[in-house]
C-alpha cells in the first residue's frame, strides 16, 4: 500500500473542511469552523486495483491577513484547489495560490473544485470561467459538501492522477 499526501488549497470560506469532512466522515455541518495551521486527516481508498492511503492536509485559507505557508506543501503529491461558486473572488485568490505552489513545489497534478454546487443560483462564476482557468488538461469538477455531489470523485481522481504519474 502506497500513502500519498494531498493538500486542499483555496481561500478562507469556500468549504475545504466541509469537503474534507464529508470525505473522510461522510457528514456535513452549517456551523462554520475556521481552520488554523493545517488540519490533517487520513482515508484508504482503492483506485483500479491499488490501495492508497491518503493523507489529506487541510489548509487555512488564505485572505488579505494570513498566506497559506508554503512549507505545507513539501512532499505533496497533488492537491484540490477549492474555489466558492458564489464568490468570484475566491477564484483570483485560487490563481495566486496555484502560481505559488507550482512555484514551491512544481507541477504536481491538481483538480480545481467550485464549490457549493446546491447554491447554482447565486453563484457569481461565468460559464467557462473555471474551465479556462484550469486550461486544456485541467480537470473542473462542481462540488457541493453539503450535499456530497461530487466529493468521492474529486478525491478519487485526483488519485487517479498521482498514480498515473
Amino acid at each position: 500500500m502506497i500513502q500519498k499526501k494531498i493538500c486542499m488549497l483555496g481561500g478562507y470560506a469556500v468549504g475545504k473542511t466541509s469537503l474534507v469532512r464529508r470525505f473522510v466522515k461522510g457528514i456535513f455541518s452549517e456551523k462554520y469552523l475556521t481552520t488554523v495551521g493545517v488540519k490533517i486527516d487520513k482515508k484508504m481508498v482503492t483506485v483500479g486495483e491499488q490501495e492508497m492511503s491518503l493523507i489529506l492536509w487541510d489548509l487555512h485559507g488564505e485572505d488579505d491577513f494570513q498566506q497559506v505557508q508554503m512549507s505545507y506543501m513539501r512532499g505533496a503529491s497533488g492537491y484540490l484547489l477549492v474555489v466558492d461558486g458564489t464568490r468570484r473572488e475566491s477564484l483570483d485568490t485560487a490563481s495566486a495560490l496555484r502560481l505559488r505552489t507550482e512555484e514551491a513545489v512544481g507541477t504536481v497534478p491538481f483538480i480545481l473544485l467550485v464549490n457549493k454546487a446546491d447554491l447554482k443560483d447565486e453563484w457569481e462564476l461565468e460559464d467557462g470561467e473555471a474551465e479556462n482557468f484550469a486550461g486544456k488538461d485541467g480537470t473542473v469538477l462542481q462540488t457541493s459538501a453539503k450535499t456530497g455531489q461530487g466529493v468521492e470523485e474529486a478525491f478519487l481522481i485526483l488519485a487517479g492522477k498521482i498514480l498515473e504519474e
